[in-house]
């Protein structure tokens, strides 16, 4: 893998071992990582300081979060922001606007670290095309 981007990760994880699982695989990879069990408190961060991070890696299952609801609003508050869905549920990436499905990947639960890695390294060096979705046969 690459040197990492500039730029912190967000991540919105509901399941506490798979957080710090994350936390400290990123970490050690050399990303600044902002974990989080809830969406509430991690989009509050966000909203302190949107063009501090490069990445967000979020569970879209959780109660309280719509992707295509809320990532439309991410992403504008921070045109270089890309977002990597990490669900055990589906997920389409077609379910949102074109413009903004360049700057969205999608990894299937379970995945090994490698594959986060290696799908984080391709949403950081994306320029406008899409990205590829691991676990996901097409993205619309």
């Amino acid at each position: 893998m690459s040197r990492p981007a500039p730029g912190r990760i967000l991540i919105i994880e509901d399941e506490p071992s798979l957080l710090w699982l994350m936390e400290q695989y990123l970490s050690r990879l050399g990303y600044q990582v902002d974990g989080f069990l809830a969406a509430g408190p991690a989009l509050e961060r966000f909203d302190s300081d949107p063009a501090a991070y490069a990445l967000l890696i979020a569970d879209v299952s959780l109660p309280e979060i719509s992707a295509p609801g809320v990532l439309p609003s991410l992403l504008e508050r921070n045109p270089a922001l890309r977002v990597l869905v990490c669900t055990g549920s589906s997920f389409a990436l077609a379910s949102l606007p074109e413009p903004l499905r360049r700057r969205v990947g999608y990894l299937q639960k379970p995945f090994a670290p490698q594959m986060l890695a290696a799908a984080i390294q391709r949403l950081l060096e994306a320029s406008d095309q899409p990205p590829t979705a691991a676990g996901e046969a097409s993205a619309g």
